[in-house]
């Protein structure tokens, strides 16, 4: 377990204020970017990584849209179209599930 920098887990401060709020509790990277058990420090919230899971896009539902503070899968997809250059959206193409959540 380590403690990491939130921007290493959560790129962007939008989704890390989302997290803060409650209305994000997971991403999904291309790579993985963290360990069960590391934490990370939003203002003065600890959250620590709960589970790391490999996936595929085509795994991905509605619930993990709307986990990634998403309205549904297809506002998911347009954003991630939208936020990388050159990406087509695979449902074979590997991805790895972060999860975490406030510590207490």
């Amino acid at each position: 377990m380590s403690e990491i920098e939130p921007s290493e887990l959560l790129p962007s401060d939008r989704m890390q204020e989302q997290a803060l709020k409650g209305a994000v509790t997971q991403i999904h990277r291309g790579h993985q970017y963290a360990e069960e058990g590391d934490t990370f420090t939003i203002e003065e919230t600890t959250f620590e990584v709960t589970t790391v899971s490999e996936r595929t896009l085509g795994d991905l539902t509605d619930e993990d849209a709307q986990a990634e503070g998403m309205d549904d899968l297809e506002a998911y997809r347009n954003l991630l179209e939208r936020a990388h250059d050159n990406f087509e959206w695979d449902d074979d193409s590997e991805v790895v599930l972060h999860e975490f959540e406030p510590q207490e």
